[in-house]
């Protein structure tokens, strides 16, 4: 008789994937907690146990429709600790004839997976995971022979393709992007509307990792942990981003201030990137909201969101798997520093980076500018090594999975991919920081200051990175401003900037 062992990974709990339309008693599908995967890099314990539980109760959903199910957990005595020991194992213990899994987001198990079927003695296939808008290549056909990969315009043939947001073939008001529309910083004495967090008990999957004795980062309330673990829970928090949140998402998505972790962002990348939901229902959900209340939620609002969707997620996901393997190696700068010490800590005076870290730390979450021009924009000016970014990026957010992280960090944080994702590097000084967040006035040190005991060291920094880097820079149309402001400076106050950076980067771990 034959038999079929279906892999199901932890970022592919898709409830409505065709896998699932028919009940088959040949057939069981297997998810597995193993060490190969919460141990390639350091993870956010709400990480780890985020995922576990999510696996868990899709394991659970599947087993109450009558599909046939094998889960694996993290302690169990026959668990052999990687996907190719435990499928071995399993096809020899139940004389399965085939194995079936869907492609992997991840270059790594990627490989893992082929290397498998190559060297088993059943027949094995792969069928496409049913989640994006794209497929893995049709980024790099959509760019074949073009020098330069702008996002804008992938963004455009998608909601062309897509019909989101479209009268025929034009964009609907006639306007394509309104991202210059939604960089505003938060009104003063505003209070942004507080966020919807679960109280999930996750404490048995803590305990298991903690018997596990994996190395990870973080704290976790592992009573009421606040991240959606199941697909109910992550349509409620997407209801609640649309009718709460979308009104103001597109005014202050880039708004930053201390205290307030959530703010108008949708916090549902965790719930998309391991599928329990997928990136066309949660479009739909924010166009339908917008279709429903058109006087309270104005056209940019909306379209900056679709933009991160339709646009920006899958443009990242493209770009991975045009450029890896080699992309993952890439320092167009030759940075060599490690990160600070405070980076795993949040033990800094820097209000800015204080709060990123620690509300990281605490919640596994910081949204994008939190990440680009706070704690992405430091390590750029501080030379920190990609490699060094590039973990703790992957470790410390929950939502991270390196398809869409390391396009994001190493290409648009760090600017180490040379100009494939972004056309100038993301650095700033403490003007950028004070115009978008409230963190300058209550800091030790001083935005106004260049120099000094007191001065901000996103300043000096800041001009240190493009003296140093000037001969890779210089030519660059968007920035060549800042090499002529550079160039009329004093040689006096040229010496005193370059002495300051150059005395804080060497004090890195004080500051």
């Amino acid at each position: 008789m034959n038999k079929t062992l279906r892999l199901i990974l932890g970022d592919q709990l898709n409830s409505n994937h065709s896998w699932f339309n028919t009940v088959d008693d040949s057939v069981v599908y297997v998810l597995m907690e193993i060490r190969t995967e919460t141990d390639y890099a350091q993870h956010h314990i709400q990480k780890v146990v985020g995922i576990f539980a999510a696996m868990q109760s899709f394991a659970t959903a599947l087993k109450s429709k009558n599909h046939q199910v094998e889960y694996i957990h993290l302690n169990d005595k026959g668990n052999l600790q990687s996907f190719e020991k435990n499928i071995e194992n399993l096809i020899l213990k139940y004389n399965f004839t085939h194995l079936e899994y869907q492609i992997p987001d991840e270059y790594r198990v990627d490989l893992i997976l082929k290397n498998l079927c190559n060297s088993i003695s059943i027949s094995s296939s792969a069928v496409d995971s049913e989640h994006f808008f794209t497929t893995r290549n049709e980024l790099g056909d959509f760019f074949e022979g073009k020098k330069s990969f702008l996002m804008e315009s992938f963004y455009r043939s998608m909601r062309k393709k897509h019909n989101v947001l479209m009268e025929g073939d034009k964009p609907l008001t006639g306007q394509w992007n309104y991202d210059g529309d939604n960089r505003k910083k938060l009104p003063k004495n505003h209070k942004p509307v507080l966020p919807l967090v679960f109280d999930n008990d996750v404490s048995k999957v803590l305990e298991e990792v903690h018997k596990s004795n994996i190395k990870t980062i973080g704290i976790i309330d592992a009573k009421n942990f606040v991240w959606p673990i199941n697909r109910e829970q992550s349509l409620q928090l997407l209801d609640f981003f649309a009718t709460e949140c979308l009104q103001l998402f597109g005014s202050y998505q880039d708004a930053m201030t201390p205290n307030e972790w959530s703010l108008y962002h949708s916090r549902i990348s965790f719930s998309m990137n391991v599928k329990l939901i997928s990136p066309q229902e949660v479009i739909a959900r924010a166009i339908e909201e917008w279709e429903k209340r058109p006087n309270e939620i104005e056209y940019h609002q909306l379209e900056g969101f679709v933009r991160q969707i339709i646009g920006w997620r899958e443009y990242m996901r493209g770009i991975y798997w045009l450029k890896m393997p080699e992309y993952a190696n890439l320092n167009f700068f030759n940075n060599q520093e490690k990160l600070p010490d405070w980076f795993w800590t949040g033990k800094t005076k820097m209000y800015c980076m204080k709060d990123a870290i620690t509300q990281s730390l605490n919640y596994a979450y910081a949204h994008h500018i939190q990440r680009l021009m706070i704690t992405g924009n430091f390590a750029l000016l501080a030379g920190v090594h990609p490699d060094e970014i590039d973990a703790w990026y992957l470790g410390i957010y929950i939502d991270a999975f390196e398809w869409v992280e390391i396009t994001n960090t190493r290409g648009m944080s760090q600017f180490a991919d040379g100009g494939i994702v972004g056309t100038k590097p993301y650095v700033s000084s403490a003007t950028y920081i004070d115009k978008m967040s409230h963190y300058c006035g209550s800091c030790y040190y001083k935005k106004a200051l260049k120099v000094g005991e007191k001065s901000c060291p996103f300043n000096s920094m800041y001009w240190n990175f493009y003296d140093k880097n000037e001969d890779k820079l210089a030519k660059n149309p968007r920035i060549g401003m800042m090499y002529k402001v550079w160039q009329k400076m004093k040689p006096e106050d040229k010496t005193a900037l370059l002495e300051q950076a150059a005395y804080y980067l060497k004090n890195i771990n004080e500051l």
